[in-house]
Parts: structure tokens; sequence; C-alpha cells
């Protein structure tokens, strides 16, 4: 494995200095997803955490690692480039759910190195004491908040068939986060009433886990930072009948454009999740572009309603040559 990840970044260090390289991005944007950056690097480190959270040390190692190779634009200067033009291919950091985090933890680095940034929103869940299931449950099991709140959550869980398995008390840290990974992962083919409930069942943190609306409107007051929806609910959209996706799109649509003075034109799926029909109802909407989690660069033309993106997790922020690997694959033709 370690021979494996060795040729991977020596590969991306010598595509993004090649001829070669340099030829495939140039005029072309790469656009990164990222979630949560952590307060401490070691809690992003395991596995359960890894592919949505980075901690602090490894975002800022990936901002000075792409000032240095890209030139770090704002999203719309992608999607509708204007006639500035450069040597270097661009790339545009993404954030998605809105957590807390963000304003706390992210915001910071990104003013030092001043890397503008899109966060999209969660609507239900700002300025609320509403929480995400992922966290709640997960940080549950992982015995954040106690052995009687995971031993509760637990029972719940086998009273809807949905048993832990024996990975889950491994003494192995790292084979115990693994499992539980995977574990939450089987948990998404749940219905978003049973993961509610189950949410419900863990015990309440002392701070909410999504922005509220002061820290929205002080984020886009210095303009590095703008704002879209990705979803009211966070309901999968696939799943939903066409009345209830129309009433999901127009409350988050609604809501930004009440909480926020210039969000974006861009819809973005929570999960990833879209089909024709999602992009033509999100299109009704007046969204010229949505973002989905398939993988690849921005050349201007393909669906603007399904742009590709590249997701960033903690291992990818500690040694971004991955990162460019995964780019080199993405633009080949």
């Amino acid at each position: 494995m370690a021979i494996k990840q060795l040729l991977k970044r020596t590969s991306g260090w010598l595509y993004l200095n090649s001829s070669v390289g340099r030829s495939q991005l140039h005029g072309a944007g790469v656009i990164l997803m990222l979630h949560r950056v952590l307060a401490n690097d070691r809690a992003a480190d395991l596995p359960h955490r890894n592919e949505l959270c980075v901690g602090p040390n490894a975002f800022e190692h990936l901002l000075i690692w792409l000032k240095k190779h890209f030139d770090c634009v704002p999203l719309m200067d992608i999607l509708q480039p204007g006639t500035q033009r450069s040597d270097r291919p661009k790339v545009t950091l993404t954030f998605d759910d809105g957590w807390r985090d963000n304003a706390v933890n992210a915001f910071p680095l990104l003013q030092k190195y001043q890397v503008p940034a899109s966060i999209f929103l969660s609507t239900d869940f700002i300025g609320s004491r509403q929480r995400f299931w992922w966290e709640s449950i997960g940080e549950t099991l992982w015995d954040s908040h106690g052995a009687k709140a995971r031993r509760h959550l637990i029972e719940c869980l086998q009273q809807i068939g949905r048993q832990l398995p024996v990975l889950m008390d491994d003494l192995d840290v790292q084979r115990r986060s693994l499992a539980l990974l995977r574990y939450l992962q089987s948990l998404k083919t749940l219905s978003p009433g049973e993961l509610s409930r189950l949410t419900d069942e863990c015990p309440e943190e002392s701070l909410p886990q999504a922005l509220d609306w002061q820290q929205v409107r002080s984020l886009e007051a210095t303009g590095l930072v703008r704002f879209g929806p990705h979803g009211a609910s966070h309901a999968i959209l696939t799943g939903l009948d066409d009345q209830r996706l129309d009433e999901e799109l127009s409350r988050s649509r609604d809501a930004l454009l009440n909480g926020c003075n210039r969000p974006l034109p861009v819809y973005c799926y929570p999960n990833g999740d879209h089909d024709a029909r999602v992009r033509q109802h999100v299109a009704d909407h007046d969204f010229a572009f949505a973002l989905g989690t398939g993988t690849g660069i921005y050349r201007g033309d393909g669906e603007p309603l399904a742009l590709p993106r590249f997701g960033v997790s903690q291992r990818a922020a500690r040694k971004p040559e991955l990162l460019s690997w995964r780019i080199y694959r993405g633009a080949r033709p």
C-alpha cells in the first residue's frame, strides 16, 4: 500500500510539473469538495471522520499547496469565466452542509491565505439546534458521549434490525473506526424519518452543529465566501415525489434569498444524488448550475447541472500529491 501511494504521489507531482499536465489543465477548472475542518488533526485522522473531515494543520498544508500550483478563485470564476486569462489552472473550494466549524476553524485559514470558498447550506439546520445524523449517531457509537448513551443507541438500532458489526468492539482503534465508517454508510438506506428518530435518541451537544444566519452574513460580508443551497432538510432528492421535491428546492432557495445578499445560482445535491427528473426541477427553480460528486475537471462543456468535483479527505489534504494524481486521472481525454 505504501509503494502504491508513493507511485500515485510521484505521478501526481510529475503531472503538475510537466508540459503535458500544464497543457491538459490550461483553461480548465478544478472544483474541490470539503465538509468540515475540525479543531485538531488527530480527530480527523480516524477513518470514520477522514472522508468528511480535515484537521487545521492538514487544511493549511492543502491551502499552501494549492496556492503554489493553482489560481485559487471563486466558484463563479470557473463557471462563468471573464476575460482575464492565466497560464495556471484554476481551483475553487466548496464546502457542503454548513457546519459551524467552517466559520470557526476553516475561515481563519481561508482569510490568512486569501483563498475564496463557497459554502452550500442545508438550510433547515442553519440557526437551529437540528443535528446532522451522521455526526450524532457516529460520535455516540464511538463513545464520545459516554457508555450509557452508546448502549441506549445500540438498543434503538437493534430494535430496527441494525445490529452493530463485531468489529465495532475491536480493541484496535483503526479497525474499529473503519467498521464504524462502513456501518454509517449502511445507515444511508434508512428513511429520513428513521434517521431523525435515531438522532433524537443521541445526547444533545452543548453547541449547535450548523452555522447560524449571523455567521453566514458575517462571512459573506468579507467578500471571501459565498453561499448556495444544499437542500433544506438534506433529503436525498431522487427519493422525493414531485411535490416534495419542489417544496425542498423552494424552501432552500427562499432561505438563501432571505438570509444572504448574493446567493449563488448554483445548487448542490445532497449526497450528490440526481437524475434527469431532479435536474429538470432544479432548472425550473432558476438554477443555472448544480454540483454533483462525480469526479472530473470542468472545461465549460458537459452538463452544467451535474458539475464534477474532487472530494478532499484528511489523507488528501495531508498528501495533496494524491489529489493531483486524481486530477490527472480526471483530466485525461
